[in-house]
């Protein structure tokens, strides 16, 4: 769906810029440090997920957001895991949907049997341009292989998939450094909230032929 290969200075925003670097410092309390610890500890190997649909999920996120070279990617697919071994919810849920977890083995098993019964191998041993032909049949609704057991196609992609997928980027540290986010801020706060108005301890967005300037300001952001 997107070109997996771009450079991770391609769209470098907030240079400089780790919110990580607010570790210490009077932005975040102790809470905030403990749900981020949480977060940057999260185990790779799946525990609601069995082997075969982490690996599917795996592939799937890499399609759905790819990720820049030259840093450590955002473990979606532990994110989306820990998510639903948690059975943290929306608390509701579209017409013909089962509940999130249900959705998710219904989904995957489906995207599997549409993979093998269309090139002969599961979606995630697929290449790329193929993984990118089945999601966009996907969410057009176009697969409706038995194995969806009455799910329609495009409201996985929609309602669960792609959502519980950019849901789980955005609430990692790294994405917060891609997107100039300072994270939550307890018990700082923030106060310049009119648009073009930043707060000291929020990141500077480089502005053309000014990269160095963000740059610096942007090291010194606690």
């Amino acid at each position: 769906m997107h070109d997996a290969r771009r450079p991770s200075d391609s769209d470098d925003r907030y240079p400089g810029y780790d919110v990580l670097a607010k570790w210490s410092g009077p932005s975040w309390n102790e809470k905030t440090r403990e749900v981020i610890s949480r977060r940057l500890a999260l185990a790779p190997e799946p525990k609601f997920f069995t082997a075969e649909e982490f690996a599917t999920v795996t592939a799937i996120a890499a399609r759905i957001i790819p990720q820049p070279l030259g840093r450590p990617p955002v473990p979606i697919a532990a994110l989306v895991d820990h998510k639903l071994d948690h059975a943290i919810m929306d608390g509701y849920r579209g017409s013909g949907m089962a509940r999130d977890g249900e959705a998710w083995r219904v989904g995957l098993k489906a995207l599997d049997a549409e993979a093998t019964r269309a090139y002969g191998m599961r979606f995630s041993a697929l290449s790329e341009p193929l993984q990118d032909v089945l999601l966009r049949r996907a969410e057009a609704g176009e697969l409706k292989a038995p194995e969806w057991s009455g799910m329609r196609s495009h409201d996985f992609f929609k309602m669960r998939m792609a959502r519980d997928i950019v849901l789980a980027y955005y609430a990692h540290p790294t994405a917060w450094s891609e997107i100039g986010w300072g994270g939550p801020a307890s018990p700082r706060g923030y106060v310049r909230l009119d648009f073009g108005e930043r707060d000291p301890w929020e990141a500077a967005e480089a502005k053309q032929g000014h990269e160095d300037k963000a740059r610096r300001s942007n090291r010194h952001v606690r």
